[in-house]
């Protein structure tokens, strides 16, 4: 992690202070962190802190319900972001031979040609 990131997920900021810079009630902060929306995490003395990136979800769901998303459209909203960063996480690089198939299959279809390719995979030789 960089440290930028680092510290946007530093957990510092306590609720009075979040309310302020969000225009957020603190049982409207409370209830999203109920949602799962955000995770912000508990010092010593049990108290909530809150992180930049956490503020930046506050005002993102701020944003939503006031472009009348309900509260089911956000969490999908979310939902979604999280299974994006999950595949790209687990996204295949390309083989070189991937790359030759896909290459030869558009200058194939680019032609108006239909020979066999000779990248793509076959079944076992039988002998």
């Amino acid at each position: 992690m960089r440290e930028k990131e680092l510290r946007r997920s530093m957990s510092v900021f306590p609720i009075g202070t979040v309310m302020k810079l969000t225009d957020l009630t603190a049982r409207q902060i409370r209830y999203y962190e109920e949602q799962n929306l955000i995770h912000p995490e508990r010092s010593e003395g049990n108290r909530r802190m809150y992180s930049l990136n956490d503020i930046d979800t506050l005002l993102e769901i701020k944003d939503y319900l006031a472009d009348g998303l309900n509260m089911a459209g956000i969490k999908r909203v979310y939902e979604m972001k999280k299974e994006e960063e999950e595949a790209v996480k687990h996204k295949q690089t390309l083989t070189d031979n991937d790359v030759r198939r896909i290459f030869y299959d558009e200058i194939l279809l680019q032609g108006g040609l239909n020979q066999a390719n000779p990248y793509h995979q076959r079944g076992p030789k039988l002998n």
